[in-house]
């Protein structure tokens, strides 16, 4: 099966897991408080911006399972 370019993490799109960890310790900070307004804005941004690279990871993944069943079931179909 070959797999789609962007479904490889690169320097300005991280793979999943990294965006992942990177989230997780956004929320972090924002929960600990006593960042500044602008250190909490800038933090939010970012977390937004993670949490959308973890969303579309996902869909891809979501969406190469669901091209793989459909593969399997016209392999079935065809016996």
């Amino acid at each position: 099966m070959a797999t789609d370019p962007t479904d490889q993490p690169t320097d300005r799109r991280p793979g999943y897991e990294q965006a992942r960890e990177e989230l997780t310790e956004v929320v972090r900070r924002l929960e600990t408080g006593g960042a500044t307004l602008e250190e909490s804005l800038a933090l939010w941004e970012r977390g937004e911006q993670l949490a959308t690279i973890c969303q579309e990871w996902l869909d891809g993944a979501r969406a190469r399972l669901a091209a793989a069943a459909s593969g399997e079931e016209e392999k079935a179909g065809d016996n």
